[in-house]
């Protein structure tokens, strides 16, 4: 075999036409060899190894060129040098090593001792077995692929409407996917699926992780898997499981096709990504990669005691922000998914962790400098999970001026108030309006706020309503796992019911959860099928469960067409109209101006005093909606008018009576939306006493 020296740069494996150039970043080893694997000259099925070593070495990168190594070819790496757990130090050349740049993955974990450093029946004693035959291997790609024509939408946020969904569940059950397509890429990119995202208005899916991740070996044990895949292993690789196609370098043209058929249907692609810390664990995990490569550059070891990790993550360890070749992993994995494969955005899974320069959570820690500075990162979508779980990791308001956040505090307001809550008010109409309280004071505008009811990490929308306690049976952990705050209420008993009086309640609080979500400031999240009513019978964490209880049930559609046409009514209602999406906050009432851009009434009519607001007992408020006080201007800089709307809220648990506001208001009043009754299209003047029913939203239109 032919080895020349190669370049130090780009890392990982790149083909060029010719051969291959390797590269690995290791500041600890003291030797270095590539594993290339290949079909045994037998029938046994087995990969014979090749091993090269590698002799050049530049700033720490290890690097050789082999001519002739094309796409398809499978390798590996062995790092050799010192092996002491005590002092943070784990090479171990027993370990086959997957390169934390490969772009493609074949295979996946066997759980064994041999992934192990240690010995099971006496951890302080080394574990040398040879860990390749349980390991995944790495494959070189062919990078060039035929775009076409493809473009970003880069559709503004103010406009955008994002549909968070798993790119497994999406379309396991759906009739017209082809079943070879089923849970794949090409699956999501199928016609059927895209028709559906087009009716519901949706123009971006926020896709759960797609990062090749493992599934960890206690749940492997109970006959469960990591079905959220937030436990990655390779930043720049698809996750092979979700290819049609093959695992030998399919899965990344299978992806693309993906991102370009969503593309020429106008929705752009937002990655839910795990840079906060990897599938390798805490000192007990295995070593897949980061971990025998080199321990210290890549997590977040105590000082104190350098074989324990810190753990902001919840998950054993934390990927070390502050080391510039992680810093360099996270950016240039952001920059490939971008730039090579076409990505619109991201959302960053505990993102707090990332900003953690030493103990403290810091806004401008280095990360986000590099984002910031990037002329190509900074440019896409990037929206923060604002917390992690360490101290002081809740940092919801608290990102810089370029990001977006989920709201989490939105999502607890919102269900509070529409659970009947004390003292609940104040909160509900500043999420309804777009968290100025969070975001104005640093900069920020209404679409920093990504708002959300539901999301994939707890209840469903139609478990929101049917459960007042989680039911987490299923996951094998005694019901401990999963959160116990959900904020939810039954609207009357545990679970599904035969009473028609409590599935009417149900009905109507989902439809006053969607009205509220979509007509509020910022940029509205729909779990994917809440749309049709999916339940997970009260497990409010089925992060391990790749079953029909995850499953989008699309045989639910015909059942749910009322909620599905309600929501594609209410995603057109936002669309049509500018006073729902504005991109500045409220002014309140302005000197000189006719009317104030936003009031809030009382059920009598009457604007809320500090009293109203302070009242305990209040569970209803009415807003007006002015389509003529709108700050912002257009794109040509004209001045944007729309109609007025009145929203009027009852989360009371009876109905009450709303009186119209003066003329001065509007000519007169056309009901668009009655969570209760249903019935749209009556007319009413100023002054006219209206009655909202318990538990129900009605949305007016100024008829002038």
């Amino acid at each position: 075999m032919r080895i020349w020296p190669g370049t130090p740069y780009p890392l990982g494996a790149t083909w060029d036409g010719w051969g291959t150039n390797f590269t690995l970043f290791s500041e600890v080893a003291e030797r270095v060899e590539l594993c290339l694997f290949d079909e045994a000259n037998d029938d046994s099925g087995a990969l014979s190894e090749t091993r090269v070593e590698l002799t050049e070495v530049d700033g720490f990168v290890w690097h050789c060129y082999l001519p002739g190594i094309a796409p398809g070819q499978r390798y590996g790496y062995r790092v050799h040098g010192p092996h002491d757990p005590p002092r943070g130090l784990r090479c171990d050349g027993s370990k086959l090593l997957l390169d934390p740049y490969s772009k493609a993955i074949e295979g996946d974990v066997s759980w064994d001792e041999s992934l192990f450093d240690y010995q099971f029946a006496n951890p302080k004693k080394r574990n040398t077995a040879d860990s390749a035959p349980h390991m995944p291997k790495n494959v070189v790609i062919n990078p060039f692929f035929d775009w076409g024509n493809d473009r970003a939408p880069q559709t503004p946020y103010h406009e955008t409407i994002i549909y968070e969904a798993h790119v497994r569940g999406l379309t396991m059950c759906h009739p017209e996917v082809p079943a070879a397509q089923r849970g794949t890429y090409a699956g999501l990119a199928h016609p059927a699926v895209i028709a559906h995202l087009q009716r519901l208005g949706v123009t971006a899916v926020e896709l759960m992780p797609v990062h090749q991740f493992v599934a960890e070996q206690f749940l492997v044990a109970r006959g469960l898997t990591n079905y959220w895949g937030y436990n990655t292993i390779g930043f720049l690789a698809p996750h092979n499981r979700y290819s049609s196609a093959g695992q030998r370098g399919e899965q990344v043209g299978e992806f693309k096709s993906m991102v370009k058929a969503l593309h020429e249907a106008g929705i752009e692609v937002i990655l839910d990504v795990v840079y906060n810390h990897t599938a390798e664990g805490d000192h007990l995990g295995p070593t897949l990669s980061f971990r025998g490569i080199d321990n210290a550059a890549y997590y977040r070891l105590s000082d104190s005691e350098p074989w324990r990790y810190l753990d902001y993550t919840g998950c054993g360890n934390s990927l070390n922000a502050r080391h510039p070749h992680s810093l360099q992993l996270v950016m240039d994995s952001l920059r490939y998914w971008i730039l090579d494969m076409h990505v619109d955005g991201f959302r960053f899974d505990l993102a707090a962790a990332l900003a953690r320069e030493l103990h403290d959570v810091d806004r401008l820690s280095t990360f986000f400098d590099l984002v910031q500075q990037d002329p190509v990162v900074s440019q896409v979508k990037l929206i923060a999970e604002p917390w992690d779980v360490g101290e002081g990791g809740y940092q919801v308001g608290n990102f810089p001026p370029l990001w977006t956040e989920w709201n989490g505090k939105y999502r607890d307001a919102v269900r509070d108030f529409w659970r009947g809550r004390p003292s609940s008010v104040p909160d509900f109409a500043s999420r309804l309006t777009g968290s100025s309280d969070l975001y104005a004071t640093s900069g920020r505008r209404p679409v920093a706020s990504i708002n959300f009811v539901t999301c994939h990490d707890g209840f469903t929308l139609t478990d929101l309503v049917s459960y007042n306690h989680k039911h987490n049976e299923a996951n094998g952990e005694g019901n401990r796992d999963g959160a116990d705050d959900n904020r939810s209420w039954n609207c009357g008993t545990e679970g599904p019911t035969d009473d028609p009086a409590i599935n009417e309640l149900r009905a109507r609080q989902k439809r006053n959860f969607l009205v509220t979500l979509f007509l509020s400031q910022g940029v509205p999240m729909l779990l994917a099928d809440d749309e049709m009513g999916r339940t997970q019978h009260g497990n409010n964490n089925a992060y391990c469960q790749d079953s029909q209880l995850s499953w989008l049930d699309w045989g639910q559609a015909a059942a749910e067409q009322d909620l599905l046409q309600f929501t594609e009514a209410l995603t057109g209602l936002r669309r049509d109209h500018p006073v729902f999406r504005r991109r500045r906050f409220f002014r309140g009432q302005v000197p000189g101006a006719e009317q104030a851009d936003i009031v809030w009434l009382t059920p009598a009519g009457e604007q809320m005093t500090d009293a109203d607001w302070e009242a305990s007992y209040a569970k209803s408020l009415a807003v007006f909606l002015n389509g003529d006080a709108i700050s912002e201007p257009d794109p040509r800089g004209g001045k944007i008018t729309d109609a007025s709307f009145l929203l009027l809220f009852n989360a009371h648990s009876k109905p009450l009576t709303f009186t119209l506001p003066e003329a001065s208001y509007a000519a007169g009043w056309e009901v668009l939306i009655d969570t209760a009754y249903g019935v749209p299209g009556a007319i009413h003047p100023p002054k006219k006493e209206i009655e909202v029913r318990d538990h129900a939203v009605v949305v007016l239109r100024s008829t002038d």
